[in-house]
């Protein structure tokens, strides 16, 4: 494993614009289904799929598609008419546990899902 130092000395991650949301309030599954619609898509084709798309996550992700191509051009110097969605994951993040009373005194657990959302740009060859 590398060092923050190390990796600033060999240029990783230079060419790429990233950005990662932690803890967000949705779930990691119903994020997915967004995020498959726009990997390995051209930026301004992205953008015109999350704005048009009827799920929740589409927002998160628009936001986040933001920040990544503002750190890409602004951090990183990469061309903005190059980029496109190199990578996206989301991992499940943790889960908050809620109680709904029932009847005859029962209880049942509500699960409260989050995520941990990245999402990578990078200039096409």
């Amino acid at each position: 494993m590398l060092t923050k130092a190390e990796k600033k000395e060999l240029g990783i991650g230079k060419d790429q614009g990233k950005a990662i949301l932690m803890h967000a309030r949705i779930s990691s599954r119903k994020v997915k289904i967004v995020m498959d619609l726009i990997k390995n898509k051209n930026i301004d084709e992205a953008y015109a799929i999350l704005r048009y798309t009827p799920k929740a996550a589409s927002e998160i992700l628009f936001k986040l598609l933001r920040s990544a191509e503002s750190n890409a051009t602004n951090n990183n110097n990469l061309d903005r008419d190059k980029l496109y969605i190199a990578d996206g994951f989301a991992n499940q993040g943790p889960t908050l546990k809620r109680i709904m009373p029932r009847a005859q005194g029962r209880a049942n657990r509500i699960r409260k899902r989050t995520s941990h959302i990245t999402l990578v740009v990078k200039e096409r060859s």
